[in-house]
């Protein structure tokens, strides 16, 4: 069994079609394979303990998306949700992860639209999916989202410490209780280096909700068991979402986690983890 350290370490690179992607793995090598998938603006860290714990029956699958991260950041690079489901799909492959041995796969945030682009557009097999709190459908993206993307080469210039300040108020909205300061500090370290500055604005500038409209009408296809996991505090994107996904997709079922803002991971680590751990070993299922 790999553990990894306490400080999160991805000790392994994998040389992407956009970029140099850093992942792990936990777990027995024989065990059933899971991949977890973070969204934007975060990285793998918010996986860490649903990974450790998932890790004693699977064998569990984390990375940083290009662009994010502990992967690598550049100018010109493409991490568009197109590209980074792209990504997901050479991933798969690399890690033996194909029909002979699907995986279940996990997602959150815009993590969601990547594993579902993947499926649905690269045939990337999968035997379950679980998202949690995905972006999924339209419309998406707030104000200032849109604002930070149409001038990202402005606010890329801006002093170290008022961008290092926007940051940290963007990236702690995301919780509904307000997280430990030690987990904001590594959730926002990334995007403050000279090469982390430029693509914190580059990912925003990339992503617009094309992405999702080019699969949203083939939800209906999804021929998996699908569990749909939601914070009912959610303020990101609004717990209606959820509802209304499940209609869309004829094998999902919902779970609402209470107390849980759009980053289910820190609120409320306990109740996603038991929700995903009895997702995952359930037995075949299909339907409403």
């Amino acid at each position: 069994m790999t553990n990894l350290p306490i400080d999160w370490q991805l000790p392994e690179t994998f040389d992407s079609s956009s970029g140099a992607v850093r992942w792990a793995a936990l777990g027995p090598a024989d065990a059933p394979p899971v991949v977890l998938v973070h969204g934007t603006p975060f990285s793998s860290y918010v996986w860490r303990g649903v990974a450790r714990a998932l890790a004693r029956d699977h064998r569990v699958h984390v990375w940083d998306l290009p662009g994010y991260g502990a992967s690598e950041m550049r100018n010109g690079q493409d991490v568009s949700l197109a590209a980074q489901a792209r990504v997901f799909t050479e991933l798969l492959a690399h890690w033996g992860l194909d029909r002979q041995r699907p995986p279940a796969v996990v997602a959150h945030d815009f993590g969601g639209c990547v594993a579902l682009r993947a499926h649905l557009l690269h045939d990337a097999p999968y035997t379950r999916l679980a998202l949690v709190d995905p972006v999924a459908l339209a419309p998406w993206g707030t104000p200032t989202y849109g604002l930070l993307g149409a001038h990202a080469d402005v606010f890329a210039q801006l002093p170290q410490a008022l961008h290092e300040a926007m940051v940290r108020e963007y990236v702690g909205s995301a919780s509904h209780h307000g997280l430990h300061p030690a987990v904001l500090d590594r959730l926002v370290a990334p995007w403050c280096t000279p090469a982390g500055q430029p693509a914190f604005y580059r990912q925003i500038a990339q992503n617009d909700q094309r992405f999702t409209d080019e699969i949203q009408d083939r939800y209906g296809e999804l021929a998996l068991p699908v569990l749909v996991c939601w914070g009912a505090e959610d303020t990101w994107l609004p717990v209606a979402r959820g509802h209304e996904l499940t209609g869309l997709i004829p094998s999902a079922e919902l779970r609402l986690i209470e107390g849980a803002g759009h980053l289910v991971q820190e609120d409320a680590p306990a109740e996603l983890t038991a929700e995903l751990g009895r997702f995952l070993t359930a037995g075949p299922r299909t339907g409403h």
